[in-house]
């Protein structure tokens, strides 16, 4: 097996030489196989390795199991171990998502705390095949483009998944040969979760009542689906700047160059046009998709509510995107949460979260205030100290005119110290100085305009 992930290591350029690889390492099979598959590449290509194992404070006894376990095989390997202690139940209902969603995101900012403080260049998961079968299924059932198809990216940025051309019984085969121990999250049993009914239910009764190499075939196809939309991909961007456009304040779809294009590729388009003014391509379905085509169907002037704030209107030449503005959506006092703590040694990095910041609370000259713009508003926009007017900033940051005035503030007097869901003021940053820190989170969906 080890050869065959080396081969697909090698396929995807995973890694190198130079490379400083971080490794989610939770104690389950999955990742325990791809630490160890890691430190037979590291002896031939001589990259180094820091594992970093995340504590969710949910499984009592069990997660205290798994962290012992991870740190005993880390210290007998010699492999430079971070563990990081969360709440994930408080974290979910601060930040109104569900416990996986708030694990995951946990996991990413250990990650790339981590990353940061080494300098990392790669951020190694243990995602196999049955995983990329479980989320294309997933994709599947629930509507998706051509992309959600292609499954999981071996390589997506920083992010490298070597054992995604093995199966879980590969792994599992490998861990016995080598007479190498692992833990086992008794959750992973549960239908709580989506993932959990497939993996439990789904796929073993195809295994069994349709095709034993269910999997496997799965797999091909979703190897062909991704190189598929790599393809449509490169084809969709020939046409993408005379179908869509923005003026800085909304985006828009030009209906007649839009109808000129290839019929296979229009889904894809939209997707695109979408994407561009959402700003992010996460919770983008196949129903957002037809309601957009369905849309350019209508008569000028109908109007439909998307994802991420947008609402789409039917234009003389096509469809307008454009976020609507918090009266709109009958807009509220956000609820923030704010505490002061003492900064230790190891706080070294801020959080890489949306809606939570840490700022440095001993340089602030003014009570904190939670509002809107004002005139003569500025922010520190690099660490020399140069400042910035806050309509400058919305302008050069093509922000739409019509969210503007709706945008919170984190503001210290004219002093804005973070423009929520965009941008934190340099001079408020922790660093190595900072004594105490103040932590300011907005929870809820209402203030989400970014």
């Amino acid at each position: 097996m080890n050869q065959k992930i080396r081969a697909y290591v090698m396929e995807h350029h995973m890694l190198n030489q130079q490379d400083k690889v971080i490794v989610g390492v939770s104690g389950g099979a999955d990742s325990i196989c791809l630490l160890f598959v890691l430190l037979e590449l590291k002896k031939e290509m001589g990259f180094s390795l820091t594992a970093v194992h995340v504590h969710h404070g949910l499984r009592g006894e069990s997660a205290d199991r798994d962290e012992a376990f991870v740190r005993k095989i880390c210290d007998e390997q010699n492999v430079n171990l971070r563990v990081f202690y969360e709440n994930v139940r408080e974290y979910a209902k601060a930040n109104g998502c569900t416990e996986e969603e708030a694990g995951r995101e946990l996991r990413r900012n250990a990650f790339f705390t981590v990353m940061k403080e080494m300098h990392g260049t790669k951020i190694a998961l243990a995602h196999h095949e049955n995983d990329n079968v479980e989320t294309f299924l997933w994709n599947l059932c629930r509507g998706t483009a051509l992309k959600g198809l292609g499954g999981i990216l071996p390589v997506a940025g920083e992010f490298i998944r070597p054992l995604l051309c093995v199966k879980r019984e590969e792994i599992e085969e490998y861990l016995e040969k080598k007479g190498i121990s692992y833990c086992t999250d008794e959750t992973n049993a549960e239908d709580a979760y989506t993932r959990n009914r497939i993996r439990n239910n789904v796929i073993p009764y195809l295994e069994e009542h349709i095709n034993a190499q269910a999997v496997g075939h799965m797999a091909e196809v979703i190897e062909n689906m991704r190189l598929l939309n790599e393809y449509v991909g490169g084809e969709v961007g020939k046409f993408k700047d005379a179908c869509i456009f923005d003026d800085g304040t909304q985006w828009y779809l030009n209906k007649k160059k839009y109808d000129e294009i290839p019929e296979v590729f229009k889904k894809n388009m939209l997707h695109e046009f979408l994407a561009k003014a959402a700003g992010a391509k996460k919770d983008i379905e196949a129903v957002h998709i037809r309601i957009l085509a369905e849309l350019l169907e209508k008569q000028v002037g109908r109007k439909c509510d998307l994802p991420y704030g947008l609402e789409a209107v039917r234009t003389y030449d096509g469809i307008s995107l454009a976020k609507k503005t918090a009266e709109r959506y009958g807009a509220k006092k956000p609820q923030v949460n704010i505490r002061v703590f003492e900064r230790t040694e190891e706080m070294v990095t801020f959080p890489e979260k949306t809606y939570t910041k840490w700022f440095d609370y001993d340089i602030m000259k003014y009570t904190v205030e939670i509002r809107h713009r004002e005139p003569g508003d500025y922010i520190v926009i690099d660490k020399n100290g140069k400042t910035q007017k806050l309509k400058q900033y919305f302008i050069n940051e093509k922000i739409p005119q019509n969210i503007r005035d709706d945008i919170w503030l984190v503001a210290d007097g004219q002093q804005i110290m973070w423009i929520v869901g965009y941008r934190q003021n340099q001079a408020y940053q922790v660093t190595d100085k900072t004594v105490r820190i103040m932590e300011i989170s907005f929870a809820g969906k209402d203030i989400e305009l970014s």
